[in-house]
């Protein structure tokens, strides 16, 4: 009573069909987010320092280029397909503690708490795709090959 679609303990989700071609389109739409604005943060460093220092976090330097490295290095890690759920991870873990200073709705005036939670729980939202491509990997189509 095994169809291709169900996971057992002899199948995995590759079994779906066109599962490394969905895989690799998650990967490139999740990559997506990441290395733009991992190169937008290079591009701007004053101005990502700067917005690092209004909100009052510590040497805004070293987390700007914290931020490069993680989105940038991450994310295109993540693109390919290498070391891929090591990646993963690094990118969840920085996209939630990132959402907790950078989009802390809840101690926002009210004007302002509806875009601060939509983009804070947009982030959950995120880091949870992550912790999936964590769990399950990159698919055949990348360096990884699972």
């Amino acid at each position: 009573m095994s169809n291709s679609i169900t996971a057992n303990s002899n199948n995995n989700a590759a079994s779906l069909p066109g599962a490394d071609l969905i895989a690799l389109a998650g990967r490139l739409l999740v990559a997506y987010l990441f290395i733009p604005a991992g190169f937008a943060k290079l591009m701007g460093f004053a101005g990502t320092v700067g917005y690092i220092k209004s909100i009052g976090l510590p040497l805004p330097e070293v987390a700007a280029a914290i931020a490069i490295v993680v989105e940038l290095g991450a994310g295109i890690a993540l693109l390919l397909g290498y070391k891929t759920r090591i990646a993963a991870v690094v990118l969840a873990v920085f996209t939630l503690v990132a959402s907790f200073f950078f989009h802390a709705y809840w101690s926002l005036p009210d004007a302002q708490k509806m875009m601060q939670m939509l983009m804070f729980n947009k982030n959950v939202a995120v880091a949870g795709g992550l912790l999936v491509l964590a769990a399950f990997g990159a698919g055949r189509l990348s360096i990884d090959k699972k």
